[in-house]
């Protein structure tokens, strides 16, 4: 599945849930509020600590905007625990085992390393407005700088 700009953001009706270590999660839930939704391919590796901790910094002036921030990736609730309170995380990682959200994104792609191809998660990041529709995507983020580009695309909402 592809997203489209200006259309209903995936997985915003209220029956669907992730789970959270904090419990479940439902995009649905931050309707009213614009939410960033990045995904991102492992806990606690080096580009994915980068980002989190990007966001984690940022995190004042978003909620200031009025945007929230959500991260998915496939990893479990346990790491996804361990990984928030290693780097003082201040919002929730939802886990997404079976790759229905990253399916519906469509940021599970084919990858290749070292000349080895495999399936993972492609760092993308959404941007959804107080009504559930998708504003702007970004995807094969670079880290640097990104966070800061989300949060002027979300001040501009």
């Amino acid at each position: 599945m592809t997203t489209s700009i200006g259309s209903p953001a995936p997985h915003f009706a209220p029956h669907f849930a992730m789970e959270c270590d904090d419990g479940k999660v439902s995009l649905s839930d931050y309707r009213g509020k614009a939410l960033v939704l990045y995904f991102y391919p492992k806990d606690d590796t080096s580009g994915c600590t980068s980002e989190a901790k990007a966001f984690r910094d940022a995190m004042a002036d978003f909620q200031a905007a009025g945007v929230e921030i959500l991260g998915v990736s496939k990893d479990s609730v346990v790491s996804h625990a361990k990984f928030r309170a290693k780097h003082t995380l201040p919002f929730r990682l939802g886990s997404d085992p079976d790759g229905t959200v990253c399916e519906a994104y469509g940021v599970w792609k084919k990858k290749s390393m070292y000349g080895r191809e495999y399936m993972g998660i492609e760092r993308s990041t959404f941007l959804v407005d107080k009504d559930g529709v998708l504003r702007a995507e970004w995807r094969k983020v670079k880290v640097t700088g990104h966070a800061d580009a989300v949060l002027k695309a979300a001040k501009a909402l």
